[in-house]
Order: C-alpha cells, then structure tokens, then sequence
C-alpha cells in the first residue's frame, strides 16, 4: 500500500468513521438537531454548529492548497459566523461539510507519495504535514462534538 493510500485512509476514518478512537466527524454529527448545534452548553466554547463550519472552511482551504492556491483564512472565514439557525440552514451546512469532505478526499487521492514531500503553496511545510494536521484538526473537533452533544 502506497503511503498516499494510507494517509487517504487516514482521512476518510477521521472524517466518515471506522476510527479505532471513536466518532469520527460524521459519527459524531449523526443525529444532532439545528437546535443542538446552535446550543452552547459552554458559554465560551463555539458551538456544534460553529465547529462544524470551521471544519468545513478547513477543508475546502486544504483542497485550495492541493490544487497549488496560496490561502489564507481570515478570522472570519476561518471560524464563520452562523448566519440562521433553522433546520434548512443546518441540512445546509451539513450538506457542505459531506462535499468538502468529499472533495478534499478525491483530491487527495489523486496525489502520488512524491506529492507528500512537495511544499504548500505559500506555506513552509509539506503536504505530508499538511494532511496529517487536518486529520489531527478533524479528530480534536469530532472529540469536542462529542462532549457538546452531552450538554
């Protein structure tokens, strides 16, 4: 198995699930309600719902830098503001989530293990780096999902 493979792999358990630690992203996501995402059980911490977004814009932001894009999110891209909190709005941005997951993973596959080495676009890391962060970034945000359902 290629190590391309391996980190796609990787990947989609952090994102889709079969993780041997717990719920991935979507696991976690699987029945919460607009009206659980929204709440914020700890005053000072985002929401389900703002996580859920970030983790999006830090999809598509990855997949930006594959493609050789030099990208920088702002404060606000980075950590979106939830514009409505109906149930449409929530399907919505679940919806996004799926896809940016998605892409980022097609993308990512088609990347050869020489690709790994190879520096992002207008960072001082590599693409090995830069994959193994995200699913270190997915994984952190499904664990505090996890305990925000809980509140």
């Amino acid at each position: 198995m290629s190590e391309i493979s391996r980190i796609s792999d990787q990947l989609r358990r952090a994102i889709n699930g079969e993780a041997w630690h717990g719920p991935a992203v979507m696991e976690a996501l699987k029945d919460v309600t607009a009206e659980q995402a929204h709440k914020k059980p700890i005053e000072s911490a985002h929401s389900i719902w703002e996580i859920v977004l970030h983790i999006t814009a830090w999809h598509q932001a990855v997949t930006q830098r594959l493609e050789g894009y030099v990208v920088e999110l702002s404060s606000e891209e980075d950590w979106p503001p939830v514009r409505s909190d109906s149930k449409d709005a929530w399907n919505s941005v679940l919806k996004l989530l799926n896809e940016s997951g998605e892409n980022l993973l097609k993308k990512v596959s088609s990347l050869s293990d020489s690709d790994l080495d190879k520096t992002v676009a207008g960072r001082n890391h590599t693409i090995y780096f830069q994959l193994h962060g995200l699913i270190q970034h997915d994984l952190y945000h499904a664990g505090q999902i996890a305990i925000l359902k809980k509140g």
